[in-house]
């Protein structure tokens, strides 16, 4: 499996319209982050592709380290904390 790279450790609110399907980048090498824009190819990673039910703003994940993507889950808080 391919390794993810970190595309910032912050999130980015968007707002989401309803209805609309957007494509979350996983990889991190996309240059419109959070979305995709297909450099993904040089990798076995894929985008996650997510509809919005409802109009409002959203905090979509980064860091790539969210175990709730696309939307932040605070995991960029512990990228730079030392493990013991």
């Amino acid at each position: 499996m391919s390794e993810f790279k970190i595309a910032a450790k912050m999130p980015v609110v968007v707002t989401a319209e309803a209805g609309r399907t957007y494509a979350w980048c996983r990889c991190g090498l996309s240059t419109a982050q959070p979305f995709c824009d297909g450099a993904h190819k040089i990798t076995d990673l894929r985008p996650l592709v997510w509809q919005a039910t409802e109009s409002k703003e959203v905090w979509l994940c980064q860091c790539k380290q969210t175990k709730n993507a696309p939307f932040c889950d605070g995991s960029h808080q512990r990228l730079d904390t030392p493990t013991a």
